[in-house]
């Protein structure tokens, strides 16, 4: 069976294929497993999607919805003077999905199964059947977000969860942070004990911080130039605009692997300087907030943190090293990530239901230990330490998990006793140790011999000399001078 999943995301959507039960495979769009969620209606009446439409918008930013999902509840939008349904604007964006999983699968979904917040409504799901249909999918099996995110977690990771355990869910995307607790209900699959969530709060959010850090120290005057890149009047300035904002967000992003990075200012011909002390100082007070909602839903459900499995981190902009270290101290469970956190949801719902894949399909979880402010030029995160899971090699990032891959037997070393031996050295062929060698025993015995005959030589030699037998004293004669 061929079987689309789609996770319709607030910024991005991210789609994976599934055929006759093999591993999945995430689409690629402008080679990237990421679409921009964005439309804009053309003025012949064609909804462009994706990085297509966000190029488009920079000619006419009011045939642009950037963020179709946040105005589901809206009904429609106006787009160029006129109202477009909402399900017609997530259809489009649908519908280049289907496009490029029928070139995948050789033809039309057997399956489509599409993701959503655990909170969502009647009337919400009822917007997504609407859009399925109307992009011409079959009709959409709905899986909550969480449970789709611990699917993963057990069906690809392989890690271990026990009927009656939970997991702490953080899901932390480009517009919105969702945190949510899961338990294994057994062969009834997962169920969703509590949700929580911030829907002012993303990766979005984090740039626009960051922007704004920069304002402050280029628009002490009101600089002109500035001025145009944040409130733009024509074309030429929104180009500088999504300069500024691609090049702050791939800063943002680099300070998760550096300890600073450069942002170039367009239009002001400045490169400016941010280290990751200054993006953990803004960043803080609202990742505080996640942390505080998790622990809210984690007490909804009526646990304490110590009761958890785990808490998997979900979500592009879950990758920040801060993100781990406030979890970390704040809950004292070590998180789990992804090295790409973005595909968790939509993997995790194609095999949702299904078998799992094979070891050597599992990709490696990245073992995070807590993360600390260092010194330019040393690494961010310790050198040793206990981690259960670490992925080989590093890039760094995600936090402590129970091992999923099997591991050879490895046997106990041997207890010695007595002193320290000198340790074996090791070339190019084996060699055996000094004191195992008879040539090397006998040496030393000819040494000890050799010493042993000195010494009472030396002693005839001693006694001789002072015997009055055989050395009589002699006589002293004393001379006088005048």
């Amino acid at each position: 069976m061929r079987v689309l999943a789609i996770d319709f995301g607030t910024s991005n959507t991210v789609a994976v294929v599934r055929a006759n039960n093999g591993p999945a495979r995430a689409l690629v769009f402008d080679s990237s497993p990421l679409l921009p969620s964005a439309v804009y209606l053309d003025p012949s009446g064609q909804i462009r999607t994706g990085r297509d439409a966000e190029r488009s918008a920079l000619h006419d930013p009011s045939r642009f919805e950037p963020n179709p999902k946040r105005r589901i509840d809206d009904g429609a939008v106006l787009l160029g003077g006129g109202e477009v349904p909402v399900a017609q604007l997530i259809a489009a964006v649908l519908r280049r999905v289907g496009e490029e999983a029928a070139r995948h699968l050789g033809g039309v979904p057997d399956e489509l199964r599409m993701t959503h917040p655990a909170q969502w409504g009647e009337r919400r799901r009822a917007a997504l059947f609407e859009a399925a249909r109307l992009a011409g999918l079959p009709q959409p099996r709905l899986i909550a977000e969480p449970v789709a995110a611990a699917s993963y977690y057990t069906a690809v990771l392989g890690a271990h969860l026990a009927p009656g355990r939970a997991l702490a869910i953080y899901d932390l995307g480009g517009g919105t942070f969702d945190a949510a607790v899961v338990r294994h209900a057994g062969p009834a699959g997962f169920e969703v004990l509590a949700q929580r969530g911030l829907h002012d709060l993303g990766g979005l959010d984090f740039d626009q911080l960051l922007v704004d850090h920069l304002g402050r120290a280029y628009n002490a005057t009101s600089n002109p130039s500035w001025q145009g890149l944040i409130a733009p009047r024509d074309a030429a300035q929104r180009r500088q605009r999504t300069v500024l904002y691609d090049d702050v967000r791939g800063a943002k992003e680099s300070l998760s692997r550096a300890n600073s990075a450069d942002v170039h200012v367009p239009q002001m011909d400045i490169s400016a300087h941010v280290t990751r002390e200054e993006l953990d100082g803004l960043l803080r007070p609202h990742l505080a907030r996640t942390v505080d909602t998790l622990l809210e839903t984690v007490a909804a459900a009526r646990l304490a943190p110590t009761h958890l499995a785990g808490v998997f981190l979900v979500g592009g902009s879950s990758r920040i090293p801060l993100v781990a270290s406030l979890l970390h101290n704040r809950i004292g469970v070590a998180p789990t990530t992804l090295e790409q956190p973005e595909t968790v949801v939509a993997e995790g719902a194609a095999y949702h239901g299904g078998p799992a894949p094979t070891p050597a399909q599992r990709p490696a979880p990245v073992s995070v230990p807590p993360y600390r402010p260092v010194a330019s030029g040393s690494p961010a995160y310790p050198t040793s330490g206990p981690p259960q899971m670490q992925q080989p090699p590093p890039p760094p990032p995600v936090y402590q998990q129970q091992p999923l891959r099997q591991q050879p037997v490895m046997h106990p070393p041997m207890v010695q006793k007595g002193p320290p031996r000198p340790p074996v050295m090791t070339g190019g062929s084996p060699k055996r140790v000094w004191y195992k060698d008879p040539r090397w025993i006998w040496a030393i015995a000819l040494i000890n011999i050799i010493w042993i005959l000195c010494c009472v030589c030396l002693n005839v030699w001693a006694d001789s000399e002072t015997d009055p037998d055989t050395n009589p004293t002699p006589t002293t004669r004393v001379t006088q001078t005048y």
